[in-house]
């Protein structure tokens, strides 16, 4: 039995979220939540098993990224977070200060990035202007050198 505002099944043993999605998403999904480790046992098992299981779960890694990425769960936790912060708590006024706040850090971050943009291109003209004082000061023999490689 479900309901559809909580999603759950109260004739699982510990009445567990129900997880849409089929077989392949689930087990996805669950591997996961255990991290790189959990997809690299899959994949030896698959090997030492049936060896076409252990080649199709290496592609996949692969082809997926989760081989080389370093962190499956991560994606996972940081999709829900970004998600989160998206939605609306149902109280106007914090989400009036929510906004606020998020609008308020955005225009900082703009502003010191455009810090670090002014305080790069005032160390490239420093040192470009020390460049050419350096050159400046060097002794020009571009007639004797070209008289000596003739």
């Amino acid at each position: 039995m479900t309901t559809s505002s909580t999603n759950i099944d109260y004739n699982a043993p510990y009445a567990q979220e129900v997880r849409s999605g089929g077989f392949f998403a689930r087990t996805e999904a669950w591997l996961d939540e255990r991290g790189k480790g959990a997809w690299i046992a899959a994949m030896v098992l698959g090997f030492i098993f049936f060896w076409p299981v252990g080649i199709a779960l290496l592609a996949y890694m692969i082809w997926s990224k989760r081989m080389f990425s370093g962190k499956c769960a991560s994606r996972r936790h940081r999709h829900s977070h970004l998600r989160s912060t998206m939605e609306s708590s149902g109280n106007t006024a914090f989400d009036a200060y929510k906004t606020e706040t998020l609008r308020r850090l955005e225009d900082e971050q703009q502003n010191f990035e455009s810090f670090l943009k002014r305080l790069r291109e005032a160390k490239d003209k420093s040192e470009f202007d020390q460049f050419m004082d350096d050159r400046a000061k060097r002794p020009t023999n571009d007639g004797d050198d070209k008289e000596e490689a003739a």
